[in-house]
């Protein structure tokens, strides 16, 4: 009963504080972001919430003439605009550009914690209804500008993930893994989809990312979780919080890695041949904590959520609680930052943006709700070793900034993140609407690297 009465106070009071009436005091940072990066992050005792801070940049969009700020040595300009919130991006081996012009399917519940939920994405721009549609984007002069765009695939459910297999496009909707037949050059698909198996839907964490797996011959998928740490018990939570193999010929799967609270992202990794994730990590445990990560994902690992973080640390905020499996949970390769949000992975390996970027993983961070100052609303650069992992000591590097005005509103906010076929760095921007294109400047292009720094 007094939990009950305690989520009933929170959710009021959240309310209010969505509405601009500030009752309590929001927890601030105490640390900067840089301090919670890195193979080895300051860590800190959680500061946990009942009223989460809530710290949002309102969605603005970009002045006329405005650009994102590329690091020294790049340049950045559109690749495509007048998009519908695009979040991911795929290229297809001819070099066409897919992008998932998509967004949550209809949220569930109303009440106090509806209308919280409505006005905080209204707040960050992603409000509108989902465009449930693929996108196909054609650079057929090489200028580094799509001049020819067609609708490719429409009628979807807030699909996300694109992964092409032979003659199979494979598209992650919300709820269904579907597959369609291509054939290269085409610009449209009218074919109706084959389902290879349902995906769990509802809750949070609608997207589901898909990445071809070639050593098993199989997909995975990511699936994030429903809840923020379980409050809804984790019979709501099966099959959640994974990256599940699927095996499409069988149309079976199995779970490939678990406790893993959203990993959107997924790369395989050039050097290793490992599949690597980023990963969204809990909120309401302060402004420093916890610290959201990149890492290496084997099968069968295990990170900890709902019940620990970081490799051992236990939220004590999880009923029943579980310290016995503390001693089970992985840890991260590397910490990017509290409440970054990242959500696009991508690594250099046919990058041509010059030598300070030719070997690591490019990063799209759509930013944070939970944190005051506001952390992420960038794109990163993580640098990786001959060997295939993240440097020791080494911080993230800004590629591309200036999403957030002087006055901390955002003009947009990066998403997926992939390579051209010419080298350049495209980034999915779903509040600007545009797909940004990052490339060299004068000499400091390259030749494509194979991602061994060889």
């Amino acid at each position: 009963m007094r939990r009950h009465i305690l989520i009933l106070s929170g959710l009021f009071v959240l309310a209010l504080v969505a509405a601009g009436i500030w009752l309590f005091q929001p927890d601030i940072a105490r640390y900067p972001v840089d301090a919670v990066t890195g193979r080895v992050p300051q860590l800190s005792p959680p500061r946990d919430e009942t009223v989460p801070t809530v710290k949002v940049a309102d969605a603005v969009g970009w002045p006329a003439g405005k650009t994102p700020v590329p690091a020294k040595g790049l340049q950045v300009a559109a690749f495509a605009d007048k998009l519908d919130h695009p979040r991911w991006l795929y290229r297809l081996p001819n070099g066409d550009i897919l992008v998932a012009e998509t967004n949550s399917p209809p949220r569930e519940g109303g009440g106090i914690t509806g209308w919280v939920m409505n006005h905080l994405m209204d707040k960050a721009g992603a409000g509108v209804p989902s465009a449930n549609r693929i996108t196909l984007l054609r650079d057929s002069n090489g200028d580094g500008k799509a001049d020819q765009r067609s609708v490719f695939l429409s009628g979807l459910n807030s699909p996300f993930g694109m992964a092409l297999v032979g003659n199979d496009l494979y598209v992650a909707d919300t709820d269904a893994l579907l597959r369609f037949p291509y054939k290269e050059g085409d610009t449209k698909i009218s074919a109706k989809p084959e389902k290879i198996i349902d995906l769990p839907g509802g809750g949070n964490h609608w997207a589901r990312n898909v990445l071809y797996n070639p050593k098993g011959d199989s997909l995975w998928v990511s699936v994030g979780s429903a809840t923020n740490i379980a409050e809804d018990g984790m019979d709501a939570e099966k099959n959640r919080a994974t990256i599940l193999e699927v095996f499409p010929q069988k149309k079976s799967f199995r779970v490939w890695a678990s406790g893993i609270r959203n990993a959107t992202g997924m790369a395989l990794n050039p050097v290793t041949k490992r599949l690597w994730a980023v990963v969204n990590e809990r909120d309401m445990m302060g402004s420093d904590m916890p610290p959201d990560y990149l890492t290496q994902v084997d099968f069968a690992a295990f990170f900890g959520w709902p019940w620990g973080y970081w490799g051992g640390y236990e939220d004590r905020r999880v009923e029943p609680r579980r310290p016995d499996l503390m001693q089970y949970i992985m840890r991260p390769d590397y910490a990017l930052g509290p409440h970054v949000a990242p959500l696009g992975l991508a690594f250099a390996a046919d990058a041509r943006l010059g030598p300070r970027f030719a070997r690591g993983a490019f990063i799209g961070e759509h930013g944070s709700w939970n944190r005051q100052p506001v952390s992420g609303y960038k794109v990163v650069f993580v640098p990786f070793t001959a060997k295939g992992f993240p440097v020791d000591g080494a911080k993230p590097q800004d590629v591309l900034t200036g999403f957030l005005s002087p006055d901390g509103e955002a003009y947009g906010r990066p998403v997926g993140v992939i390579t051209d076929a010419l080298g350049g760095l495209l980034v999915a921007d779903d509040v600007g609407n545009t797909i940004w294109r990052v490339s060299a400047s004068g000499a400091s292009a390259q030749p494509p690297s194979d991602g061994s720094g060889k």
